[in-house]
């Protein structure tokens, strides 16, 4: 069980806000904004090659701390600026062509859509289930070999269902095809096992569930894809003298030279402060209020909740009848809980099929209390 009183005097921003946007970009506990702060104050005294040369070998450790937190090899793991730019730098790695097939889920983020659009390449749609899951009997009668990727959001970021990984993987497999899985809004919150699950890429960021700073990712590249990035710099290879080059092996290779190191510090000690707690203690206490939070919901009269799935993550989405979402979010926000909004041009597949413009995104992490739910719910009553 996590101990509530503790992880909230480690969570100074939850003490006079109720927090439910994690979904977002979440409040970072104290020991990644102390470990962001004194490199900051380090690199004023010294300048920042020498202070990152101070923690070379905090920085160096933090390839194993991500590859125990992600079920994968430190050598397979890449630190990347976000989410978005792990998954593109992945999917250029693919030197996709034309004449390649990417399947896509119905909940497919929309950079994710628009970086395949832009490279030639039209993402079909899988279709889901009754309950909104990726159908699997439909994946597999889609496959051919010309299916040279699946993309696979485990959690989408309009609504609170989760996405089948194992048999994805295996009917992917089957025709030779790579599965990218988008842990965007799942690392963090749900267990991510890479290795276990059977995934080739997993792409991931810092300042959703995981709680550490903005401006940092984490790409997971396994050496069963065989990929390489086309685009390198003095980081991910060296320059010899005959003229060639040598790509550093593994995921490093798609790692760029500049980047910031109190960020990356902050994301280290993020993964530690989850690993402390527990990857499975925080799925259940997500989950918990997650949960109540959807059936204090449900008993509130003109509020519609819109999740789909069988088991939910912790992202619960909703819309209130007579108000738009963005005038539901500002009356929260007014009254000191903090809530985000979802559009229809995030996720166009699943919500034109659904017919939903926008929702409300709440999103509950293990430091918010029981108690603020239910003020959370009650505002919408009131309201």
């Amino acid at each position: 069980m996590i101990d509530l009183d503790s992880v909230r005097a480690d969570t100074p921003g939850c003490h006079d806000l109720i927090f439910l946007d994690n979904a977002g970009s979440s409040l970072p506990p104290r020991q990644v904004l102390d470990e962001v702060q004194a490199h900051l104050r380090r690199e004023a005294e010294v300048g920042g090659y020498r202070a990152a040369a101070e923690r070379a070998d905090d920085l160096e450790e933090g390839y194993s701390v991500l590859a125990e937190f992600l079920g994968c090899e430190p050598h397979e793991v890449a630190f990347t600026d976000s989410a978005t730019r792990s998954w593109l730098a992945a999917v250029d790695a693919m030197a996709l062509s034309p004449g390649d097939r990417v399947l896509v889920t119905e909940v497919e983020y929309h950079s994710n859509a628009l970086g395949l659009l832009n490279l030639g390449i039209k993402p079909e749609p899988i279709p889901s289930d009754p309950s909104g899951l990726v159908d699997v009997d439909a994946l597999r009668g889609m496959l051919d070999s010309r299916v040279r990727l699946v993309s696979l959001v485990h959690v989408p970021t309009n609504g609170g269902l989760v996405n089948p990984v194992e048999p994805v993987v295996e009917a992917a497999h089957s025709v030779g095809a790579l599965v990218l899985l988008d842990a965007c809004q799942s690392i963090g919150q749900l267990p991510v096992d890479t290795a276990a699950l059977g995934v080739d890429v997993v792409s991931g960021t810092g300042r959703k569930w995981l709680r550490g700073p903005r401006g940092t990712g984490v790409l997971v590249v396994r050496d069963q894809s065989g990929l390489r990035p086309r685009l390198i710099d003095g980081k991910a290879a060296v320059w010899e003298r005959s003229g060639g080059f040598t790509v550093a092996p593994g995921a490093r290779a798609f790692e760029l030279w500049e980047y910031g190191v109190a960020e990356r510090l902050g994301l280290i000690a993020a993964a530690k402060y989850a690993l402390r707690l527990g990857i499975s203690e925080i799925a259940s206490a997500v989950a918990e209020n997650a949960s109540l939070a959807r059936s204090l919901l449900a008993e509130i009269p003109g509020v519609t909740v819109h999740d789909l799935g069988k088991d939910k993550s912790g992202i619960v989405s909703f819309t209130q009848a007579g108000r738009s979402v963005e005038e539901v979010r500002d009356r929260l926000w007014d009254k000191g809980i903090a809530v985000s909004c979802s559009y229809s041009s995030s996720t166009r597949y699943d919500m034109t099929r659904r017919g939903i413009d926008a929702v409300v995104r709440a999103s509950p992490h293990y430091f918010v209390s029981p108690e603020q739910i239910s003020s959370f719910a009650t505002a919408l009553t009131d309201a």
